[in-house]
């Protein structure tokens, strides 16, 4: 990788080991390239940004005219004494959705986490 920051959308999938799939191809195809895999006008897209290598606790004021979609970001998962956890930031607009909409989407998330086997 150059340096750059750079896109790749991931096909939406009700399954989450084919968006599992989906995402770790995609993402190794755009490090390899360092080209942008973007989907097209026609999909809208759920922005995210992977920080790994950062401790963050948040993301925040995101929103530009390129990125003008919901916004997930997280960082380097925590290992604690007896859970690990993963910090998350959720950025959205109101014109998008409701705080209603948005805890319920925190909150699928969150079902699908604890219901995932590793």
């Amino acid at each position: 990788m150059n340096g750059a920051a750079h896109l790749c959308d991931i096909p939406y999938s009700e399954n989450i080991h084919q968006f599992n799939e989906d995402y770790l191809r995609l993402t190794r195809q755009v490090r390899d390239t360092n080209e942008d895999h973007l989907l097209g006008d026609e999909y809208m897209a759920v922005d995210t940004s992977t920080l790994v290598e950062c401790e963050i606790d948040g993301v925040a004021s995101v929103y530009s005219e390129l990125f003008t979609n919901p916004f997930l970001a997280w960082g380097k998962y925590r290992r604690g004494l007896f859970k690990t956890t993963l910090p998350i930031s959720f950025q959205f607009h109101h014109t998008q959705m409701d705080g209603f909409e948005a805890a319920r989407f925190l909150n699928g998330l969150q079902e699908t986490i604890n219901g995932l086997k590793i």
